[in-house]
């Protein structure tokens, strides 16, 4: 067994609901993913409380000493707002058939601790620690922490026919924690992804975020194509795709993997590097150099993204961004403080940020050969905006030295004229025509006036 240097330090409040619970005789234990973390040398998020008390006594032992919310008591668990953090506590139980392959259909209350443990999905969530009896591990966690293993606890099918959200689950274990699917779990997945179908598309995108957003998403990603697919069939085209092109020397979703890799850790941008090429398969062309080319795939990806994350329920927010990243992803970064200014008043400096951030992780999974001048350009743009945000250069309507009441003041009616002349007016800042004064603005508006 591994000699893991790890400190057990519960927050005080989670301490007080041990103590209370174990006061009156109920045995009780930390336990799931605050063991796992606190192994690892992590501060958990969270942290759950198992024990042999039954729900409806837990409620009275806390009752007139922490706000009790019965979050669910038909599962066995009551959420204790000790001290004003949360801590759930549930009853060890065991389980029984899971007809929607996603929630048990009844539970049942036991008093053993490793009966409990038994139900639970991998091995490293399957431990449990008491500042009374220190570690419980009946299933091996702590030697596949040392492994960098992910196995499920008991068999692996099983489990996946119990609940087919683990599989994802299992993916962004991988992609979080670095860890490698133990074989049979591996092939566990194989043979049940299809129930992946089952599982509601809001669960499957909060998974999928977690997993691009890991520090292993790439190599995860990599590995795990067959089963994305069956919640992104769009991906399935990607894998050993030979994209036929000098600029790529990779296959079409291990350039994918490394572009997502290469990006911030932010759900938007590595979203939009999931989908950025989705539709180079359907869009491929031929040209007399002998060289496919992919005339038309940023827009088409854009909409082929669009279409699978409302399909996965995400927020409005989440699909304009990666839309409009990966619609923009390929159009050359403007070499000019004009063409610079320009971009960053249609997409905003957070937006033209993360632009440059997936297009510079974009070239660099691109052939070696091509990089150096792709790079230098994209420097330049970079320098360019960073000039134009320290000078606080005007971009948007709302920088105007003027706005709708002083143009009122010039003459021109309420109405629709008004927002015309503003975006009139920010064109010419923005061409460097004249400079933003109220002064200039109404010089160039009497002389150049183009809706008189």
């Amino acid at each position: 067994m591994a000699r893991w240097e790890a400190i057990f330090s519960p927050p005080p409040s989670v301490l007080k609901v041990l103590e209370q619970l174990e006061q009156n005789g109920w045995e009780s234990w930390t336990v799931g993913g605050c063991v796992r973390d606190s192994l690892l040398g992590k501060v958990p998020a969270d942290w759950d409380v198992c024990t042999a008390a039954l729900p409806e006594t837990v409620q009275s032992l806390f009752e007139g000493r922490f706000p009790v919310i019965p979050t669910g008591l038909r599962h066995g668990t009551v959420t204790i707002l000790a001290d004003g953090m949360p801590v759930e506590v549930t009853t060890f139980r065991t389980e029984g058939t899971y007809t929607d392959h996603r929630r048990p259909d009844e539970v049942h209350f036991v008093t053993s601790l490793h009966q409990d443990l038994a139900r639970r999905d991998f091995t490293v969530n399957a431990m449990a620690w008491s500042p009374i009896r220190g570690m419980r591990d009946d299933f091996g966690g702590q030697k596949d922490l040392e492994a960098g293993l992910l196995r499920c606890v008991g068999q692996p099918e099983h489990r996946f026919e119990e609940d087919a959200l683990r599989m994802l689950r299992a993916l962004r274990f991988c992609a979080q924690y670095g860890f490698t699917l133990e074989e049979e779990t591996r092939r566990g997945i194989a043979a049940r992804k299809e129930l992946l179908k089952t599982v509601a598309g809001e669960r499957v995108l909060t998974e999928l975020k977690k997993l691009l957003t890991g520090l292993q998403a790439g190599r995860t990603l990599l590995d795990s194509l067959p089963a994305l697919g069956v919640v992104l069939p769009q991906l399935l085209p990607l894998g050993g795709f030979d994209q036929h092109n000098p600029h790529h020397h990779l296959d079409l979703w291990t350039h994918t993997c490394q572009v997502v890799d290469g990006c911030p850790r932010e759900a938007e941008i590595r979203l939009a590097a999931l989908f950025h090429d989705v539709a180079k398969p359907l869009c491929q062309s031929w040209g007399e150099d002998g060289n496919a080319h992919y005339i038309g795939h940023e827009a088409m990806s854009a909409e082929i993204a669009r279409s699978c994350l409302n399909r996965l329920k995400s927020d409005g927010e989440t699909v304009r961004q990666v839309t409009a990243l990966v619609c923009h992803h390929d159009d050359p970064p403007p070499q000019t403080r004009k063409g610079v200014a320009r971009l960053l008043g249609k997409l905003g400096p957070e937006m033209t940020e993360k632009l440059l951030a997936l297009r510079r992780a974009d070239i660099l999974a691109q052939s070696p050969d091509t990089r150096t001048a792709k790079l230098s350009e994209l420097e330049r743009t970079q320098k360019l905006m960073e000039q134009l945000m320290e000078e606080q250069a005007c971009l948007t309507i709302s920088q105007l030295a003027v706005d709708g009441r002083m143009l009122m003041d010039w003459g021109i009616p309420a109405g629709p004229q008004l927002g015309n002349t503003l975006r009139w007016l920010l064109e010419q800042v923005l061409d460097g025509t004249v400079s933003n004064t109220p002064e200039a603005l109404k010089q160039i508006w009497e002389e150049k006036n183009p809706f008189a």
